[in-house]
């Protein structure tokens, strides 16, 4: 494992994932500052997020296609950073929605080839991909703090300070190349094949069975993401700080179950954390829906974040072996297009949630989750290859 370059590219995670959970975060300012509607800021939401999770399979392809793609990571996170930046200087709801549709490219360029990177760097250890993962989610977690503490004090026109951390990396990132070269560390290269080469047969088959089962694992995470709150203080008339305090659980068990999940890949293969986590998830949503008080569903939220994040990493590296020619659009389908599925599935589920409930989304996505536990049991494990050497020239280059 190149610890050295995956610390690095998991610090860029952090910083790359804070500007996807800062669009969130912006909203609410937007519409006190601005006097935008619901359906605006949906709007500029969906711009985040709905384009970003379209365009990163295309960027995945890209990857594939480049020997030399690990400019992509660093230009990745400061684009979003130049678009979170411009939306909160806009002038106007085009503009707005134009910068953060920017971000969401940003956010999206640079996912496939930092993942690649990663998991040369990780090599077969699922622990390296776990950590590497989790860099993501504590970006995220950070985000509505870091937002709320500018622009709450600075008002929109301090948040070009969110594009510092940006800034700092990009500067890191160019220096570090020498630093390792003197440190004796050579960079790991992801596995792109050259042209007219391949490294076994891409298993498409399989790669979508895997895909199936990521929608039928977002659906579920992202129902319960936006919906655990509003369950915890309509059904079980808990108060709104109750609320807070079982999404910030889900959250923290989600990144320990991350970093379970690759501690166990490590030691017992990779399929039993993808295994254990469906099957454990599905009572720990059941007692999530139909907890008969607070204190039950909070450990049920534990329970599930766990569980839940069990499969994530391995499921990752799981991808890039079923297409070892094409790691780059793995990653970009399992991460992006098959991870949106969730969110385009809201607006449905949220018209039921007021037709029906919230008890009885829950009942559904309980039922997608099964779904997605039957196509997880039949996943198989892919032997990957090993790599091959890279030219001390393109080490040079690359990164």
């Amino acid at each position: 494992m190149k610890k050295a370059q995956l610390g690095f590219l998991t610090g860029t995670h952090v910083v790359n994932d804070m500007y996807q959970g800062s669009v969130p975060a912006l909203l609410p300012f937007l519409m006190s500052d601005r006097g935008y509607s619901y359906a605006a800021v949906s709007g500029i939401a969906l711009a985040a997020t709905g384009l970003s999770s379209v365009v990163q399979p295309v960027f995945g392809a890209v990857t594939d296609r480049m020997h030399r793609s690990g400019w992509l990571i660093p230009a990745g996170f400061v684009t979003a950073a130049l678009g979170i930046t411009g939306a909160g200087l806009a002038g106007n709801y085009l503009v707005t929605w134009l910068c953060v549709a920017l971000a969401g490219i940003g956010i999206a360029a640079y996912h496939p080839p930092a993942t690649n990177h990663a998991r040369a760097a990780g090599g077969d250890s699922q622990k390296a991909m776990s950590l590497f993962s989790v860099g993501g989610t504590i970006g995220a977690s950070l985000a509505p703090a870091l937002v709320t503490l500018v622009v709450g004090s600075l008002g929109l026109g301090g948040i070009w300070l969110l594009a510092v951390p940006a800034a700092v990396m990009a500067v890191l990132w160019t220096a570090r190349v020498p630093w390792m070269r003197r440190r004796g560390h050579a960079p790991a290269l992801p596995l792109v094949p050259r042209a007219g080469e391949t490294r076994g047969r891409d298993d498409w088959r399989a790669f979508g069975v895997l895909v199936a089962a990521t929608v039928c694992w977002s659906i579920p995470y992202v129902t319960v993401t936006s919906m655990l709150s509003l369950h915890v203080r309509q059904n079980l008339h808990a108060s709104s700080a109750a609320g807070a305090a079982a999404l910030t659980s889900l959250t923290l068990a989600g990144a320990l179950g991350t970093l379970l999940g690759g501690w166990l890949g490590d030691r017992r293969g990779r399929l039993f954390p993808v295994r254990a986590g469906y099957l454990l998830a599905i009572p720990a949503l059941a007692a999530i829906a139909f907890a008969p008080t607070f204190a039950v569903a909070e450990a049920a939220t534990v329970a599930c974040g766990l569980a839940m994040f069990l499969p994530f990493a391995p499921q990752v590296t799981l991808a890039q072996d079923y297409l070892p020619n094409r790691p780059g659009t793995a990653s970009g389908l399992t991460l992006g297009l098959a991870m949106s599925v969730g969110g385009l599935t809201s607006p449905l589920l949220g018209w039921i949630a007021d037709a029906y409930g919230l008890r009885a989304v829950l009942a559904i996505v309980l039922a997608v989750l099964a779904v997605g536990a039957v196509f997880g049991l039949r996943l198989r494990e892919r032997a990957p290859l090993p790599p091959e050497p890279a030219p001390v020239a393109v080490l040079s280059r690359e990164l």
